[in-house]
C-alpha cells in the first residue's frame, strides 16, 4: 500500500429541498494513494464532476468527511475558511477545455499559478521550463496558445496544473477533445506524472480505451462509489 492522498468517508451531496430534492451522491467512501492514476466513470449526470469538485474544495458537500493528505479538510462543514488556499497549494486542475489565457505566452500561462502562490518570477519560470521540457514543448515557451495544436495546448494545461507542485490532480475529461492517439499519449503522460511526482490523479473519462492505462476504476453506481481493479 502506498501513502494515502485522498480519503472520502460517507460523502453526501444533495441539491434543492422539499419536493425538488435531488440526491446526487449518497454515501461515497473510498481512498486513493499517492502515485495512483484512477479513472472515475459513470453515466452522464450521475455526479462525476460534482464528486471531483467536492474533493477539489470547490463544491460544498451536504455531509461526510474529506481528507487531503494528512489534513481533514471537511467534516460536515469546511474545517478551514481558506478553501481557496487548499486549492492553490494542494490541487492541480485539468479540464476538457485547456482554458489557457490567449493573450499570454505558453510560459506565462504555466507560471501564473505558482506566481499567484507567491513564488518568485525567476523560480516559477525555471520550474515552468523544466515542465515544458518534460512535455517536449519547451520550444513553444514564447508562443501563444493559438499557435499550438489541441494536443500541445492540453500538454501546456497539464504543465500549468503541475506548476504549484500539487499533491493531487483532478482531471475532468482531459482527453475528450483529442483524437485516439493523442488521448493515449496524454493518459500515459498522466500515469508517468503520478509515479514520477508521487501524486494522486483522478481522471473523469467516458473513453473505455483509457481504462487499461489506469491503476483502478472508481464507478458511481446507485449514487455510491465502487472501486474495481482493472
Amino acid at each position: 500500500m502506498g501513502e494515502q492522498s485522498i480519503k472520502v468517508e460517507n460523502l453526501v451531496k444533495r441539491f434543492g429541498k422539499g419536493d425538488s430534492l435531488v440526491n446526487v451522491i449518497d454515501g461515497a467512501s473510498f481512498s486513493i494513494d499517492k502515485g495512483e492514476l484512477v479513472a472515475l466513470i459513470a453515466p452522464s449526470g450521475a455526479g462525476k464532476t460534482t464528486l471531483l469538485m467536492m474533493i477539489g474544495c470547490v463544491e460544498e458537500p451536504t455531509s461526510g468527511t474529506i481528507y487531503l493528505g494528512n489534513e481533514k479538510v471537511y467534516e460536515n462543514r469546511w474545517l478551514t475558511k481558506e478553501t481557496r488556499k487548499i486549492r492553490r497549494e494542494k490541487i492541480g486542475f485539468i479540464f476538457q477545455a485547456h482554458y489557457l489565457i490567449p493573450f499570454l505566452t505558453v510560459l506565462e500561462n504555466v507560471t501564473l499559478v505558482s506566481q499567484a502562490n507567491g513564488m518568485s518570477k525567476k523560480e516559477s519560470e525555471m520550474i515552468a521550463m523544466e515542465l515544458l521540457e518534460y512535455f517536449d514543448i519547451a520550444d513553444k515557451a514564447n508562443a501563444m496558445s493559438s499557435q499550438l495544436s489541441g494536443g500541445q495546448n492540453q500538454r501546456v494545461a497539464i504543465a500549468r496544473a503541475l506548476a504549484n507542485k500539487p499533491e493531487i490532480i483532478l482531471a475532468d475529461e482531459p482527453t475528450a477533445a483529442l483524437d485516439s492517439a493523442r488521448s493515449i499519449a496524454v493518459v500515459e503522460m498522466l500515469k508517468k506524472i503520478a509515479v514520477d511526482q508521487n501524486v494522486a490523479i483522478i481522471m473523469v473519462t467516458h473513453d473505455e480505451a483509457m481504462y487499461p492505462l489506469c491503476d483502478r476504476i472508481l464507478k458511481i453506481e446507485n449514487k455510491k462509489v465502487i472501486s474495481s481493479e482493472i
